[in-house]
């Protein structure tokens, strides 16, 4: 098997409890995710089968979240899983919110929380926090492209919001930040991925759709639909030449140190990046 399955992550279990799951149905080990969603999270899981693993690096990772966040407490998650650190008695109302909206869109700087998997000295900061054991955290410079207040319930200060951003962006982060702009605390209190580079939700298949190999090999997405890269198509003797990872001719008209997805028969056969006048071979897949 080879190629890309859209999964729809349900709450309750990890990202690597997807992978696991598809590993046992399918008998392949070679599967992997494409950007963890945290357990109490649902939406978009974009899962590599086989040697389409090899192509993760090729795929968009801009993503797209709905986020629900609660108002008036902090927690030390930044989430509703994590414990109750301040309570607040100041109520916002929506003119707040839209009014500092736009401080959070573009570039931020951005600290992780931490209770998240990033490493300091090659130690998650999970595990410092766990030990109470002081870490120093650094900002990340992320970019929000969208933030957009959906809905808000004014007597149980909820919002929904809508968030376009990059990847290594924490939504947990975001919420925590705004709950401080507007001094009232916040958490993420819902999350739901709808959109992960090319991948959306409303195409993402349940995991109950996904039971048996045939599931699995009748919902596969050919990486050629969803790598948005230039494609050029093998003759025979190009083929031959690839499959030794020697270099070919570039007739395309793509521009210099681009990477080309390599076809043959209508299926990926290798990866290659151009060089001036010569398409460089990166990676083969030989015949599927």
């Amino acid at each position: 098997m080879f190629g890309f399955l859209n999964v729809f992550k349900p709450k309750g279990i990890t990202s690597h409890d997807v992978v696991s799951i598809l590993r046992k149905v399918t008998k392949i080990k070679q599967i992997g995710h494409t950007g963890t969603l945290d357990p109490f999270a649902q939406g978009v899981l974009p899962v590599c089968i086989g040697k389409a693993t090899r192509l993760i690096e090729y795929l968009k990772d801009d993503k797209e979240y709905i986020a629900q966040i609660q108002f008036g407490q902090n927690t030390d998650t930044y989430d509703i899983e994590g414990q109750i650190t301040e309570s607040f008695d100041k109520k916002i109302t929506s003119d707040d919110l839209n009014n500092i909206l736009p401080e959070f869109r573009g570039e931020i700087s951005q600290f992780p929380p931490i209770y998240s998997a990033i490493k300091v000295n090659g130690k998650k900061l999970y595990d410092y926090a766990r030990k109470g054991e002081d870490v120093e955290i650094k900002p990340r410079k992320v970019t929000i492209s969208k933030l957009e207040l959906l809905d808000f319930d004014i007597e149980n200060q909820i919002a929904k919001i809508i968030v376009g951003c990059s990847k290594g962006t924490y939504i947990r982060s975001l919420a925590f930040d705004i709950g401080k702009k507007l001094g009232c605390g916040a958490f993420l209190s819902e999350l739901t991925r709808t959109k992960a580079g090319t991948f959306y939700v409303d195409n993402a298949i349940s995991l109950d759709n996904l039971k048996t190999k045939d599931d699995v090999k009748n919902n596969l997405i050919n990486p050629i639909d969803v790598l948005e890269l230039p494609i050029y198509e093998l003759s025979e003797l190009e083929k031959e030449k690839v499959s030794h990872g020697m270099s070919i001719q570039n007739t395309t008209n793509v521009g210099d140190l681009h990477i080309v997805i390599l076809i043959y028969s209508g299926n990926i056969y290798a990866v290659g990046e151009i060089e001036s006048n010569k398409i460089i071979i990166r990676k083969v897949f030989g015949e599927l």
